[in-house]
């Protein structure tokens, strides 16, 4: 066994291998560009080593650099983990070349596996199930058409060398396929440098699930269950499970084998996992194969038990697989959210900034119910623009499914992030929603349900009625500390008063509180001023916990809880809003005060992101219409072109090039 690894990886995956790495006794190097001198990995590994400047191409992905970090620091085999450098052919190459142990599978099964083309021809003569296709060289627009009628609409026509979503065109009639052709093979060449593009029968309503397996070098493979990756939002997952609520057992075998089979075609020796594109009829079509530890491999490893970073270190080391296909069973069900440094409610836009508060629900397993929290940040820490904007990977597994997707309800309700905007209140929402609870899942989930994003969600129903009396509650504990305060006159004792919680869309909710023993007791009033049932509020809250976490009439329930002027901000299942609690006399004066509007900045292009500026696209004095390129902001590997909503005059520029902004910074205004 190996007596020193380095991971040639930042963030939660380096910090995930340093784990497993401590556990078996080996010790780590971590590598670390200029931006991540004070990330978590490097404070994890027993040592690090510098590799250059921030941008990824001058650190990360530069091989050489790698290499002698190796040689420096004595380290004799190397972990990718997944993205930058891990399906990269020439990777293990140079490692072999170098002496060192890569970590993954062999360069002939990534490079086999690498291009779409050549690995639907060898998933097609493995006998493995493909989505009807032309996989040959495509003449001209003409000839796309005629393969398209053969195979029947709609088709998708995608880049060989694809990813992303770029140089991907559906097409449901001739004239599409014609127009697609030709759209997909330049923005093939234009993203990839290879234009040659290929022609497959698209699933309608399809759902993606991917079988994760297992070799090793002595020509051993097996499966270990499958993982549903449906929810997605441009083409990037969002939330895995495992197992898939479509599959029985039936179906998750033929899976498993034709998937095994694969890996058996081309000699793969570690950890992988085969992509499928499947039906609501339960038919499967291989998509491609992933050389390379997924991001959502946790959810396998908690139904399954086994560590997949070991597997494929003791795998690399030259050991036999230590279990046999009959010893995989799947126990009980997994859900993870993936938790990004991104603003659901401005499209998803990438944040950037300090993390002021990082208090994530405690990793525990218990009653039946596991957390796992796995993260490559800390409290304090700086989210970077310069990569990818995860900031953590909330796992939660449990006997059944409908156990685990309440348990990673509550651990969303729980996270905690303040310093930047992040999607916890999208997660938290999915959880709630109907159609995702009842496994009625497809690609097209969020576009369908969310068609025009996700916006700020209006309380109501229980949701409504539990937000508000926590804030009573919450009021209720502030109320008594303060009568508690040292010489201070002594107030009458308050067992019971009638309050308004008033909420910033002027929602009024009327209720009575006080103190029954160790409980708040809550009673919401009607319209006519009559009480209702008494809801009985517990809780070790006290003032600035972040979290309110207790019991309603027995149920736990997990609010976050920010101080405001005069108020407190709520947030609960997606939820999130400012709670005023008031006595009557100062109800009637809040329904007085006039309602503010936001300033209008119709004349104004603000920066929507903290990034930086690629090009400015106009001139002063320059009339432009609507659509028009404004500008082109980059952040975190993403570009992101600024159009112009309506026609008019430019009047002046504020920003130029190479300039870094904040969010709502000044770009230019119009006349």
């Amino acid at each position: 066994m190996f007596k020193r690894i380095l991971i040639a990886n930042r963030g939660e995956i380096a910090c995930r291998v340093i784990k497993t790495a401590r556990r078996m006794g080996i010790e780590t190097v971590a590598v670390y560009s200029e931006a991540d001198r004070d990330a978590l990995h490097v404070e994890m590994a027993d040592e690090a080593v510098l590799i250059g400047p921030p941008a990824a191409a001058e650190s990360y992905l530069v091989i050489e650099k790698i290499v002698e970090a190796c040689r420096k620091t004595g380290a004799q085999a190397v972990h990718p983990g997944y993205g930058f450098l891990s399906e990269r052919e020439a990777f293990p190459r140079a490692l072999e070349a170098a002496g060192l142990v890569f970590i993954g599978p062999n360069p002939g099964a990534i490079a086999a596996m690498g291009d779409k083309i050549e690995s639907k021809k060898a998933a097609a003569k493995a006998k493995v199930s493909t989505v009807p296709g032309h996989l040959g060289v495509i003449e001209d627009d003409k000839h796309a058409v005629r393969i398209a009628d053969e195979i029947g609409y709609p088709v998708m026509i995608k880049a060989s060398a694809g990813g992303g979503g770029k140089g991907m065109r559906i097409a449901n009639s001739k004239s599409e396929v014609a127009e697609g052709f030709n759209l997909a093979k330049a923005e093939a060449k234009a993203s990839f440098g290879d234009d040659r593009v290929f022609v497959e029968k698209f699933i309608v309503d399809p759902r993606h699930i991917e079988i994760q397996v297992l070799g090793d070098k002595h020509g051993n493979v097996i499966y270990l269950g499958e993982r549903e990756c449906s929810i997605q939002r441009r083409n990037q997952k969002v939330i895995e499970e495992a197992p898939s609520p479509l599959l029985d057992e039936a179906t998750r075998r033929k899976m498993g084998e034709q998937a095994v089979a694969l890996a058996k075609a081309v000699n793969y020796d570690s950890a992988g996992t085969v992509e499928f594109v499947a039906g609501q009829d339960k038919s499967f079509y291989f998509l491609e194969m992933n050389t390379r530890l997924q991001v959502e491999h946790p959810v396998t490893e908690l139904v399954t038990g086994i560590d997949l970073v070991e597997q494929m270190i003791r795998v690399a080391a030259g050991e036999k697989l230590g279990l046999a296909q009959k010893d995989v069973t799947l126990t009980g069900w997994a859900v993870e959210s993936r938790l990004y440094a991104e603003d659901p409610f401005r499209n998803f836009l990438p944040s950037i900034g300090r993390l002021v508060k990082y208090r994530p629900p405690a990793e525990a397993s218990q009653d039946g119910i596991t957390i796992r929290n796995d993260t490559g940040v800390q409290e304090g820490g700086e989210i970077s623009i310069h990569y990818d904007p995860m900031i953590a990977k909330l796992v939660t597994h449990a006997p059944s499914r409908a156990a685990a997707i309440e348990a990673q309800a509550t651990a969303l309700d729980s996270f905690y992030v303040d310093g930047i905007r992040h999607n916890i209140p999208f997660l938290s929402a999915l959880m709630h929603h109907p159609r995702w609870r009842e496994g009625r899942l497809s690609t097209g989930f969020i576009a369908e349900e969310f068609p025009k994003g996700f916006a700020v969600r209006v309380p109501e129903g229980e949701v409504a009625r539990r937000i508000a009396a926590v804030g009573a509650a919450i009021d209720h504990v502030l109320g008594e500390r303060k009568r508690q305060i040292s010489g201070q006159l002594g107030g009458r004792v308050v067992q019971r008063e009638r309050r308004r919680a008033v909420w910033l869309d002027r929602q009024e909710i009327s209720l009575e509180v006080g103190r029954e023993s160790e409980a708040i007791a809550v009673r919401f009033v009607d319209v006519e001023g009559k009480a209702g049932h008494v809801h009985l509020l517990q809780s070790p809250w006290k003032p600035g916990d972040p979290v309110w976490q207790g019991t309603i009439d027995g149920h736990f329930v997990a609010v976050q809880a920010r101080p405001i002027a005069n108020g407190i901000r709520l947030a609960h299942q997606g939820v999130e809003v400012p709670v005023y609690v008031w006595t009557e006399a100062e109800a009637a004066s809040a329904r007085l005060m006039p309602v503010t509007t936001a300033s209008d900045t119709g004349k104004k292009l603000l920066c929507p992101m903290p990034g930086l500026i690629v090009s400015i696209a106009v001139t002063e004095g320059q009339e432009v219409k609507a659509g028009e390129t404004l500008a082109v902001v980059e952040a975190m590997k993403m570009q992101n072109v600024l159009r112009a909503e309506q026609d008019g005059t430019v009047k002046k520029i504020h920003a130029s090039a190479g300039a870094t902004l904040a969010v709502d910074a000044l770009i230019l205004e119009f006349a």
